[in-house]
């Protein structure tokens, strides 16, 4: 699945409910963070430390990462 194909429904569907949810799909500003501009990020916290944060830039996903505890960041294919 691409990130194109994302859709909050789809993500919501298959991760829940996120933990956090910093910005909004409506917010004009844009933010970049490991190297994706974003104007609303989901953040999934996972055990030992870890989290998933989801980018969004409008309605489209910019991508979906993994934050290890170690300060790391992969993005995740799906």
């Amino acid at each position: 699945m691409t990130d194109s194909e994302l859709t909050h429904a789809v993500l919501r569907e298959r991760f829940g409910v996120p933990d956090e949810v910093v910005g909004s799909v409506n917010e004009p500003r844009t933010l970049e963070e490991n190297a994706v501009r974003w104007n609303e990020k989901w953040i999934y916290r996972l055990e030992h430390g870890e989290s998933r944060i989801v980018y969004w830039h409008r309605y489209d996903c910019r991508g979906v990462f993994k934050s290890m505890a170690d300060g790391s960041v992969s993005r995740e294919s799906l």
